[in-house]
């Protein structure tokens, strides 16, 4: 589990296809993982598989995403020299400062209008059919592994507002229109969602 709140922007170094899917090098300040350990990777939860340090200090890891993930994610087009945003999973204990997000992408959104809004940078997203009703005016949504809020809800989708700091210190203020990101909507609102879903069909079927 992670809260959304990026610690590190990490360098891809290598892409490989292989039979299972793609292996990716990525270069980062992490001199501390631990073999299996979990990482969100654009808020895509991956496994460590290898990891080290370089003679300059800065540390590596290696990470497979199988051909489900890369049907899912964008991962498929990643290629070396890219930058990923990257964020350990947290520990008990933590202080919980964006919310919780689970690393499992559940759809592509696309970057439509970018816009300066003074000392804000906004940009309006559009949203898979299916995450919509999932939106809510100042809720949760994690973009590309970041914790953001709804600034607010669109036709098709949502309008964020990115502060200063999340735009220097995330991969965020490299989006221009017609970029896809990785979208994870707010774990409560699916729970809720898949709890009321049988009570909607009932319904629907009184009133047929």
């Amino acid at each position: 589990m992670f809260t959304g709140l990026v610690d590190d922007v990490g360098l891809i170094e290598h892409v490989a296809d292989t039979p299972a899917g793609r292996e990716l090098r990525i270069r980062c300040r992490y001199t501390d993982l631990t073999h299996g350990e979990s990482i969100a990777v654009n808020g895509a939860c991956l496994t460590v598989r290898e990891h080290g340090q370089s003679a300059d200090g800065q540390g590596w890891f290696t990470v497979a995403a199988v051909v489900t993930t890369l049907a899912r994610t964008t991962i498929g087009d990643w290629v070396t020299g890219g930058l990923v945003n990257l964020e350990r999973a947290m520990q008990l204990g933590d202080r919980l400062g964006g919310h919780l997000v689970l690393g499992h992408v559940d759809g592509l959104g696309r970057v439509v209008r970018t816009a300066e809004a003074g000392d804000a940078w906004l940009i309006d997203l559009e949203l898979p059919i299916a995450l919509r009703p999932l939106m809510v005016d100042k809720g949760s949504i994690a973009v590309n592994g970041v914790s953001l809020t709804v600034n607010a809800l669109l036709d098709e989708g949502v309008q964020l507002s990115i502060i200063e700091y999340t735009r220097r210190h995330t991969t965020l203020g490299e989006l221009v229109a017609g970029t896809c990101v990785h979208v994870e909507a707010d774990v409560l609102a699916k729970h809720v969602e898949r709890l009321l879903a049988p009570y909607g069909r009932l319904r629907e079927g009184v009133l047929a």
